[in-house]
């Protein structure tokens, strides 16, 4: 039997399975984040799941306006769990793999820690937090850019059942 963490040669195992994060979100699930940007722009994001199945959901994306309604589009389209899992699977030769324990909105959490750059020479790295205790997107992660670093945070996490 094959490691279902484990998507192929060369990978490090992801964090969650396609059925852990399927489990996780239930009938349905709300993630609220906070976007913080190099230059002191902070801004809210809404993931919504719906339509949940065995093979995936519909995730809807949209900005979060100032009075909490949604500012400008939202973002619609079919994902699959095992697409949602690949985004955590990296490659073994440019990533470092720890635990770590974040205090965040959602409360302390032990972590997944990837370290992760890709493949052109000194490429910066980019760093994933992964909450053992919510299977899905990082709760945490950090992405250098020329400006310098963008910070993403999981704020809250809604599952209906």
């Amino acid at each position: 039997m094959s490691d279902p963490h484990l998507l192929g040669p060369g990978l490090l195992p992801t964090p969650f399975t396609a059925d852990e994060i399927r489990d996780a979100s239930g009938s349905g699930k709300t993630i609220r984040i906070l976007v913080e940007e190099p230059g002191g722009e902070r801004f809210e994001r809404i993931n919504r799941f719906s339509d949940c199945d065995d093979d995936g959901a519909t995730l809807e994306r949209w900005l979060v306006a100032a009075d909490g309604g949604v500012d400008g589009e939202v973002a619609s389209g079919r994902v699959t769990w095992r697409e949602l899992q690949g985004h955590a699977a990296f490659a073994a030769e440019r990533t470092t793999l720890t635990e770590e324990t974040l205090e965040l909105p959602i409360g302390r959490v032990a972590c997944l820690r990837y370290d992760t750059r890709d493949e052109t020479p000194d490429a910066p790295i980019e760093t994933f937090w992964f909450a053992r205790a919510f299977p899905g997107m990082p709760v945490r992660y950090e992405s250098p850019t020329p400006a310098g670093i963008v910070c993403t945070t999981v704020l809250a996490v809604e599952a209906t059942r």
